[in-house]
């Protein structure tokens, strides 16, 4: 076939395509970067990438055909969170979902201008990140994961165990969680007289985890709490035993806390957020401005109670929560 002849039956076959189907194709799909806090092989984490995968789906957006996604993991390490940070962006995605608040802090000093939402990011006002939750005004906005009210509930659970708990131990990596220097005094602040009062725990490695713990325990009443902290989510296994070894009652915000021997998990469902955070995404790649979209709040929660633990514990767990109780462990 002749060059001319080649050219009009290309026009022609092209022709019968609408414009919209050629100017989709002409286009690259677009490219979401995804920095998770964690370990690929994290079972939480994976299903909450399994949330925010079926999130896109249902609103048209197919990995590997109509959108990219290009996956890190910095397993808990502060390091490869700076480095994976950067390398992200250098990519030049067309938005980024950002997995905890050092992922959100090495984020934002790598890019002001490509768009970030959050999963699981905390205090994002007082760090900085954005202006106000009603509006950001600049390239980052999200989801939330705690808040100080939050902290007080685990305290009033804790109260509520027989034998009763009277002060109780926020365990956190000052270096990973910063946010908690904001959230300490408010909680203190309002907390009911009722209730454990709360005393800081900081620690920077994990061989300053035992001994934290185990000095902590040589006081009766006491209980631990454990928050999100990339560092805590990474250690949450052995924190679970020391907690047990120390005979201390402890509440965490992660769900596997409880199933790998911590008494209780109560916190937002993170599943349900990385869902919700697909439909900022998809808002972002249509065109809206993360400066107008307001940062939103958990609206969900689970409670999950480890029976087990309790009678090993000597703990009588009151019917109330019980009957609260979203999953009770035999």
């Amino acid at each position: 076939m002749k060059r001319r002849e080649f050219i009009f039956a290309l026009s022609g076959a092209m022709a019968g395509v609408p414009f919209s189907v050629r100017a989709q194709q002409a286009r690259k799909p677009p490219t979401i970067g995804v920095l998770m806090t964690v370990a690929e092989k994290d079972l939480d984490s994976q299903r909450r990438i399994a949330a925010f995968r079926q999130g896109l789906a249902d609103l048209g957006w197919k990995e590997g055909q109509n959108v990219h996604i290009e996956y890190r993991w910095a397993a808990g390490r502060i390091d490869l969170i700076q480095k994976y940070a950067q390398e992200i962006v250098e990519l030049a995605p067309n938005v980024i979902l950002a997995n905890s608040t050092p992922v959100t802090a090495a984020l934002q000093k790598a890019t002001r201008s490509v768009p970030i939402v959050f999963a699981l990011t905390n205090d994002p006002v007082n760090l900085g990140f954005v202006e106000s939750l009603a509006r950001p005004g600049g390239n980052i906005t999200g989801f939330t994961y705690i808040n100080p009210a939050l902290i007080g509930k685990w305290l009033a659970l804790l109260t509520e165990l027989k034998p009763r708990v009277d002060r109780a131990a926020l365990l956190f990596n000052p270096a990973t969680a910063p946010f908690y220097q904001h959230f300490l005094p408010e909680v203190e602040a309002t907390r009911q007289p009722t209730t454990a009062s709360l005393i800081p725990m900081p620690v920077k490695t994990v061989a300053e985890l035992a001994p934290a713990i185990t000095d902590f325990a040589k006081s009766a009443g006491g209980g631990l709490l454990i928050g999100p902290d990339p560092f805590t989510i990474v250690h949450i296994k052995e924190i679970a035993q020391l907690a047990a070894q120390a005979r201390l009652p402890a509440i965490s915000v992660y769900r596997p806390f409880a199933n790998q021997g911590g008494l209780m998990a109560y916190g937002p469902d993170t599943a349900d957020i990385f869902r919700r955070s697909a439909t900022y995404i998809d808002r972002i790649l249509k065109g809206a401005n993360p400066a107008e979209l307001p940062v939103q709040e958990p609206d969900k929660f689970e409670f999950i109670l480890n029976l087990k633990v309790a009678k090993a514990l000597a703990i009588d767990l009151p019917p109330s929560l019980l009957a609260t109780a979203d999953e009770v462990i035999e």
